[in-house]
């Protein structure tokens, strides 16, 4: 008698699967996102008037260092410079001053916890691009207080000695080991705040 639901086939010894289509199955888990937003309203005249043309100049370096094994940054460490990364800035607002504090209670990227700045809100930026040696300017500024982002990619070389066999000449066992080389892809944010107190200076400032 032919059993309807046998999944195997047996011939000469062999066994053979046989497709069944399963009466269940289990959906894939959704990666929870939280978004959190500021609950403040934004001025969009207030923004506009901070970014509107002065006679000050922010000039900068944007860098970075590479982490230790207890995820410091050693003050001594060797820079990494910000080669053509985007400096966004953005004036300091009660908004602003709203979202950065929401930020440093809520985000968790481990968590996908993330804080934003509303669409209105972003819009109202100025952009550097930095050259090869991480330097960027913000010219013709207003007095004011301004927060100062950019996101900076590098690499880390690693190594490891992998096994590649043994040799023995009967007394004593010699293990032999080749080099390796690995990389570890980065992004590190860098962010810093800056104040222009009166029109016509030089501000410099270090984004890292």
């Amino acid at each position: 008698m032919k059993n309807t639901f046998l999944t195997l086939m047996i011939a000469a010894g062999t066994v053979f699967p046989v497709a069944v289509a399963a009466q269940y199955r289990e959906p894939e888990k959704k990666d929870k996102q939280e978004v959190f937003y500021p609950q403040v309203s934004f001025d969009s005249l207030q923004a506009k008037k901070m970014l509107a043309r002065g006679s000050a100049t922010i000039k900068g370096v944007a860098f970075t260092k590479q982490k230790n094994g207890w995820g410091i940054k050693p003050l001594l460490g060797d820079r990494i410079l910000a080669n053509q990364i985007r400096v966004v800035l953005l004036p300091v607002t009660p908004y602003f001053n709203a979202w950065y504090q929401l930020r440093k209670e809520k985000e968790n990227t481990r968590k996908r916890r993330y804080v934003y700045l509303s669409n209105d809100a972003y819009r109202y930026r100025l952009e550097a691009i930095t050259n090869s040696s991480g330097e960027f300017t913000f010219p013709e500024m207003k007095p004011g207080t301004y927060f100062l982002q950019g996101f900076l990619p590098y690499t880390e070389n690693k190594y490891y000695h992998e096994y590649t066999g043994t040799a023995s000449d009967g007394y004593n066992r010699t293990n032999y080991y080749d080099l390796k080389q690995y990389s570890v892809n980065h992004e590190d944010r860098i962010e810093a705040f800056v104040e222009v107190k009166e029109n016509g200076e030089i501000v410099k400032v270090k984004l890292h």
